[in-house]
């Protein structure tokens, strides 16, 4: 399993968030997150978008906890990083 969430450092909507991935495939991603009461809402086209509150408990439940720049290198390194060139167009189609 490559499921990772980096720290709880990114604010919005008057908390802190974390991005959880999978550097595997996003089938894993969206089971994992599915099985552990992530909404579907919260998924951004490569990573889920979750609050400070869930941190702890996705990883007990086996998110590896690595920092924001690992997260990034590892999505990348999978080849399932969305660019935000992709993210534009995906948006722009609806």
């Amino acid at each position: 399993m490559g499921l990772l969430i980096d720290p709880p450092l990114w604010p919005a909507h008057g908390r802190l968030w974390s991005h959880l991935v999978s550097d595997t495939s996003v089938e894993e991603l969206h089971a994992f997150a599915r099985a552990n009461g992530v909404p579907e809402r919260a998924f951004d086209l490569d990573h889920y978008d979750v609050p400070d509150s869930a941190h702890e408990a996705l990883v007990a439940a086996g998110a590896e906890p690595v920092g924001a720049g690992d997260l990034l290198r590892r999505l990348r390194g999978a080849g399932l990083r969305v660019t935000a060139a992709e993210r534009r167009a995906r948006r722009a189609r609806g």
